[in-house]
């Protein structure tokens, strides 16, 4: 019985226990390769120059401009319809350049226009036009203001400029204007025609 016992022994596992193994040498080695690498890199891609030297910007170049940009608002939201050089489409959109409607003393009334949009036929020097011009009356006061004075002010247009309170009040007077005007027949009067 006592044989029996002592093959049941050699058959278990070890007892474990804590000890101090040395850590193997191939993880030495590659630690050790991995710290050389680290100091030869740090050391050929150091930059001597000093912090202060560099091309002498301060945040406030990097603040975006308060102001809004006219050129930018036509072409993101004009351009499609009225072309880059404010040509228009023949018989369809109305070219901006040299017409009444932009020329116009009051700059009320391209203010009118793009805050309320038009539906049904005008007339842009002598020629018809009956397309559908949308609405923009999303765009802030200082939007429309910088739209219409870069359209007052390009294309061969020298119109006055507005400012944003103007178009506060031309859009505070038009609150009631629902739908779009109705070319020729609610603008006209508005030239004086």
């Amino acid at each position: 019985m006592s044989d029996s016992k002592f093959v049941q022994q050699k058959r278990e596992n070890p007892e474990p226990y804590e000890g101090s193994r040395p850590i193997p040498i191939i993880v030495l080695t590659v630690i050790g390769l991995l710290l050389l690498w680290a100091v030869y890199h740090m050391y050929s891609t150091f930059n001597p120059m000093p912090a202060w030297v560099g091309d002498n910007r301060v945040e406030a170049d990097f603040a975006v401009p308060a102001s809004v940009d006219g050129a930018q608002v036509y072409m993101a939201n004009c351009v499609a319809c009225h072309q880059a050089n404010g040509g228009g489409v023949p018989g369809v959109f109305p070219p901006l350049s040299k017409s009444e409607w932009v020329d116009a003393d009051d700059a009320g009334v391209m203010i009118r226009i793009v805050l309320h949009g038009i539906h049904g036929p005008i007339t842009v020097e002598g020629n018809e036009y009956n397309g559908e011009m949308p609405h923009f009356s999303k765009f802030s006061d200082a939007e429309v203001a910088a739209v219409v004075n870069h359209v007052r002010t390009s294309f061969g247009n020298s119109a006055s400029e507005t400012d944003a309170a103007y178009v506060a009040q031309v859009r505070e007077e038009t609150k009631g204007q629902t739908e779009p005007w109705k070319g020729d027949e609610d603008l006209r009067p508005l030239l004086g025609q």
